[in-house]
């Protein structure tokens, strides 16, 4: 599961586990990106900060883990790289890539996209009532134009109700005073207020 998890939330959490649930997967491996060249311009919490507090929240779960794979490799982080690292990892494994609908939608723009739907399967979490004709659209053109025919094996739908909740929204939260408590774990909410994250 990637993503840069400014900050993580249970949105991202139930996510995780729904989808370990209905793929039986051994392990989820949350990834906090590095150096994300497509946040540039916007003001994030170090990589350092955002990857302990994604050891906070996924503590307690003994089939989540976290890496410092981006973290570590100090340059722009292109999810390619981080698959091929995988690989070379977890030799003989099976990869599901765990992201928002609305990143799926993009992956038409990523650095090798042939490459990253050979080495993974999409799992691309959603709020009920989503547009699913968005997905549909992407499914055909990577159909179409890329002449991939087992498209619908490569990406899944998962529907999360807590999705309602967003990185974005706690950080807006934060810094008009309003509460963020019962949206991500207790121990996040006191370190975001410990160290006075998102104020500016």
């Amino acid at each position: 599961m990637g993503g840069t998890f400014n900050p993580i939330h249970y949105g991202h959490l139930v996510t995780a586990e729904e989808a370990r649930i209905q793929f039986n997967l051994d392990r989820v491996i949350f990834i906090p990106a590095g150096d994300p060249y497509y946040k540039k311009g916007q003001k994030i919490v170090t990589a350092q900060q955002r990857y302990l507090m994604t050891i906070m929240a996924t503590g307690s779960n003994p089939y989540f883990y976290v890496s410092r794979i981006e973290i570590d490799r100090h340059k722009p982080t292109y999810t390619i790289d981080t698959l091929i690292e995988l690989n070379k990892i977890y030799k003989d494994s099976q990869f599901f890539f765990i992201t928002g609908a609305d990143a799926v939608l993009d992956i038409l723009t990523w650095k090798n996209p042939d490459d990253i739907l050979n080495l993974c399967t999409f799992i691309a979490a959603t709020r009920p009532g989503y547009d699913m004709s968005k997905i549909d659209e992407i499914k055909k053109k990577l159909k179409d134009e890329r002449e991939i025919t087992n498209i619908n094996t490569k990406i899944h739908i998962i529907r999360i109700p807590a999705l309602a909740i967003s990185s974005t929204d706690i950080r807006n939260r934060v810094k008009e005073g309003k509460p963020i408590r019962y949206l991500l774990p207790e121990g996040v909410v006191n370190h975001i207020y410990k160290m006075g994250f998102y104020k500016e």
